[in-house]
């Protein structure tokens, strides 16, 4: 389940990816102080398959206005789904739909800077971006996680920064101007299988690490000297804790 970052039609939306195949839209509406959810729209990906994880084009804060409002999704068959949101029904609408990995794909999410590209991890190990006007190749497919790849989430403060976990026990923290390796590489003794950037402490990264709880990370010292590195024009020597 995920909210969308911005009012629908005057309401707040929660996505829900669910074990049936679909996507469901929910909007909250209320009077005094009762307050439900009620059905919007919902759209069916494949026959036979799981919808495993969906996210919202509207993570960055100042997203423009006439920005078209987009969700990406991912299913038990390996493939991905971009969809689109219109006020007016029928809601959902499907965009486009291609293979990605060749077992489970865990996760989809959006570049909140630029949400023509989506990432997408799968149970075979693989880390991939996608252009969504021409999803037929990949942009990259990264081989550094030994597990499957099960949590992504683009920076909403950071363009370049990239968070991906897995069911390695790992965290990588990105610069996606270069994913030949992570800026940040920290084990946290528990499949990582989901991870939030705090909307507004823009160092702060949120992990839900299965066995090992949650946990909190400050990702200051590694991005910032990333930044430092980028402006002696040497990004790529930057030290690999994220803590």
């Amino acid at each position: 389940m995920k909210w969308c970052h911005i009012p629908v039609a005057g309401h707040a939306l929660l996505g829900v990816a669910d074990a049936g195949g679909s996507i469901e839209l929910l909007r909250l509406v209320g009077s005094e102080n009762t307050y439900r959810l009620q059905p919007f729209s919902s759209f069916a990906l494949e026959k036979q398959c799981l919808a495993l994880s969906l996210d919202w084009s509207t993570g960055k804060a100042d997203r423009a206005s006439d920005q078209p409002l987009k969700v990406i999704s991912s299913d038990s068959r390996g493939q991905l789904h971009l969809l689109k949101v219109t006020e007016a029904g029928p809601g959902l609408q499907g965009v486009a739909t291609w293979q990605a990995h060749h077992f489970e794909a865990w996760i989809a999410a959006f570049n909140y800077w630029q949400t023509e590209i989506v990432y997408s991890g799968g149970d075979d190990g693989l880390l991939k971006g996608w252009d969504t006007r021409t999803p037929d190749t990949s942009i990259f497919s990264s081989k550094r996680h030994s597990m499957g790849v099960c949590s992504i989430q683009s920076s909403p403060h950071r363009e370049h920064i990239l968070a991906t976990g897995s069911y390695d026990e790992h965290i990588l923290l990105w610069d996606i101007r270069n994913m030949r390796q992570p800026l940040a590489d920290t084990a946290v003794q528990g499949g990582v299988w989901r991870l939030r950037w705090h909307p507004f402490h823009r160092h702060l990264l949120l992990a839900a690490c299965m066995h090992g709880g949650f946990r909190i990370f400050n990702c200051q010292k590694a991005i910032v000297r990333t930044w430092i590195c980028v402006l002696l024009g040497d990004v790529w020597s930057c030290p690999k804790a994220i803590y």
